[in-house]
């Protein structure tokens, strides 16, 4: 069984050689884990001994991780696997990609916490950090949430969640209403109004001869009774900027 200080720099060689893919010297490991190169080497010793590691001869030489190494500490030795990025506040993590996630409490909405199994250095991140992880290739999950905890010899990071969702694998088509809800330019405010309302819908396209004229939103409405304008037809208070359409729908 491995101690803690071997599995983290078993850790350490991998995340450094996937993003280098070449022989890792123990200066290296040791600047990241803020460890005395001489212990790096004395660990490295026995965990060649136990066939994770192999040494590299020459100038530039160094280590490199078996494949038992990967299969050890449960990371994905291909390089050719999707990434799943992690985001911070919108922006990308750079060298840190998501290999597992594993939610540890979902009995409470509003108390769901996920554990979340990283590969690159995970010391990029602190404790309170808003974090968005995914989208997964398979199921497209996207979680998002606040780091509460962190284990650097693991490299894991523990997220108290704030939204998880996944989109659906469906065309728009699929998911598009097919009943598209219309007004008339000669409808009157009053019975637009109340269209909106029954449908609880924001907004809806004006048509006159199948062509689509403008649009009208409960703001236009709201707009127009402001104006004293209530009594006309909605042909007078819509929008008629057909791009503000096109985003809407």
């Amino acid at each position: 069984m491995l101690t803690s200080v071997q599995k983290e720099i078993l850790q350490s060689l991998i995340n450094l050689y996937r993003n280098s893919d070449a022989s890792i010297k123990g200066e290296e490991i040791a600047e990241i884990m803020d460890r005395n190169p001489g212990t790096i080497r004395n660990q490295m010793q026995s965990l060649r001994s136990l066939g994770l590691v192999k040494g590299v001869p020459g100038p530039r030489g160094g280590y490199k991780p078996t494949i038992k190494a990967y299969h050890t500490l449960n990371i994905q030795a291909s390089n050719n696997q999707t990434l799943v990025p992690i985001f911070r506040d919108g922006k990308k993590v750079r060298d840190i990609t998501v290999s597992q996630i594993e939610f540890t409490s979902i009995t409470h909405p509003g108390e769901c916490e996920a554990t979340i199994k990283a590969v690159g250095n995970i010391k990029y991140l602190d404790l309170g950090d808003v974090i968005r992880i995914g989208p997964t290739p398979v199921n497209k999950l996207i979680v998002d949430g606040v780091v509460v905890g962190r284990d650097d010899m693991d490299n894991i990071l523990l997220l108290d969640t704030t939204t998880i969702r996944s989109i659906p694998k469906k065309t728009v088509l699929e998911v598009a209403s097919i009943d598209l809800i219309k007004l008339n330019g000669s409808d009157s405010i009053k019975k637009a109004a109340k269209i909106l309302t029954d449908k609880d819908i924001e907004g809806a396209p004006v048509v006159e001869d199948g062509h689509i004229t403008g649009i009208l939103t409960l703001s236009d409405i709201t707009r127009g009774i402001a104006n004293n304008t209530a009594k006309e037809t909605i042909s007078n208070i819509m929008s008629t900027n057909i791009s503000q359409l096109i985003k809407m729908l």
